[in-house]
């Protein structure tokens, strides 16, 4: 049984200048990233390279925003995809990879793979934000407006050929992104080190991340918002770490259950997933408080110095995470009581690939249960 793989290559910069002239930029290379980052970062540089400028709004990738991310990279022969940015940036330059990229690609196909995936362009992924880990993923998340949802490809193809973390981009990210990134990346080693593939290379890097991540939140606490700069290249190695651990063993029921709250109501994926976290855990334990949530909790309430009772460290990292991004009702986002049976329906049928990597199985009642205690 393969325990463990890391396909990219992964370097770490302090400035954007030095990545640029390491990996050569030029002709050949469409540079995917945001409008905002072309006049400071990329015109001075005067890079002999293609550009798609992402400017779609900061939102979740869509199947018809890629649809129009893919007419324009029609136009360009490129051998080497250069994303920087996003989540949405990332998943989208994933796919821009196919070798039969085109705006009339049936994507509800590609993504429940009924028709293959050919790569034949190399992905060079840079991140600027410290929450996705998808640098280091084989995984693509687009949602699917008609459908009401989120669905993820995840295949070996969409591996990036090298991930790239630069310093500089990261302390340009506003407080808010930051801190829902970086509770995705805090998800993401959690989630990873309760899955039923979880083993003992994969918990060194959930762990560790961990780690970094809520010792990181406890001084932002302490010193202000503005200290995180000061941190920042940690959280970016933590947010790889989380990347590596669940590219490994996939993630569960946190993510299956936001999706259609974030595919629906326009949520960011990071805060919709906050809104989840602590009540899937609390949700585990009721079910199984011997396993590996066991271990899980002790290690955190080391972490937070606190006692090892797990509604006490689950009422601490809600305290913590609060104290950054407020925690709201589902029905405060637009949710109706009605859609509680609606999404819990939505996410057994389709969220199996997820729901697979949980702690202990989760049923329709169970996914209900979740909605209707944060509703």
């Amino acid at each position: 049984m393969l325990l463990f793989n890391c396909k990219p290559k992964i370097h770490n910069f302090e400035a954007f200048r030095e990545f640029a002239e390491e990996f050569n930029i030029g002709e050949g290379d469409l540079v995917f990233t945001l409008g905002s980052l072309y006049e400071p970062i990329f015109k001075p540089l005067n890079l002999k390279c293609n550009y798609i400028l992402h400017k779609h709004g900061l939102g979740e990738p869509t199947d018809e925003m890629v649809k129009t991310i893919f007419e324009e990279a029609e136009k360009f022969n490129y051998k080497r995809v250069i994303a920087v940015g996003g989540g949405t940036i990332i998943d989208i330059a994933k796919l821009m990879t196919h070798s039969d990229i085109s705006k009339d690609i049936n994507l509800y196909d590609l993504f429940t793979k009924k028709i293959p995936f050919n790569k034949n362009k190399e992905l060079v992924i840079v991140p600027t934000t410290c929450g996705t880990g998808s640098e280091v993923t084989n995984i693509s998340i687009v949602g699917f407006v008609e459908k009401n949802t989120k669905f993820g490809l995840a295949i070996e193809e969409l591996y990036p050929d090298d991930a790239v973390l630069i310093t500089e981009l990261l302390k340009t990210l506003p407080f808010n992104p930051f801190i829902t990134s970086s509770i995705d990346a805090l998800i993401h080693s959690i989630e990873s080190y309760l899955a039923p593939r979880s083993n003992p290379y994969t918990e060194l890097y959930s762990l560790e991340a961990i780690k970094i991540i809520l010792e990181g939140y406890l001084k932002i606490l302490e010193k202000g918002k503005d200290y995180r700069n000061e941190i920042m290249n940690n959280f970016a190695i933590a947010s790889n770490y989380a990347g590596i651990a669940f590219s490994n063993t996939g993630v569960g029921a946190v993510h299956a259950i936001s999706y259609p709250l974030s595919g629906k109501y326009h949520v960011a994926h990071g805060e919709a997933n906050y809104q989840f976290l602590t009540e899937v855990l609390r949700t585990y334990y009721k079910i199984n408080s011997k396993g590996k949530i066991k271990e899980l909790n002790a290690y955190i309430s080391k972490i937070l110095n606190i006692k090892e009772d797990a509604e006490v460290i689950y009422d601490k990292i809600d305290e913590i995470l609060g104290g950054f991004l407020h925690k709201k009702k589902l029905s405060k986002y637009g949710m109706q009581q009605n859609e509680i049976d609606d999404f819990s329906k939505l996410v057994i049928e389709t969220q199996q690939r997820l729901l697979n990597n949980n702690y202990v199985p989760f049923d329709k009642e169970i996914v209900s249960s979740v909605y209707k205690n944060l509703f």
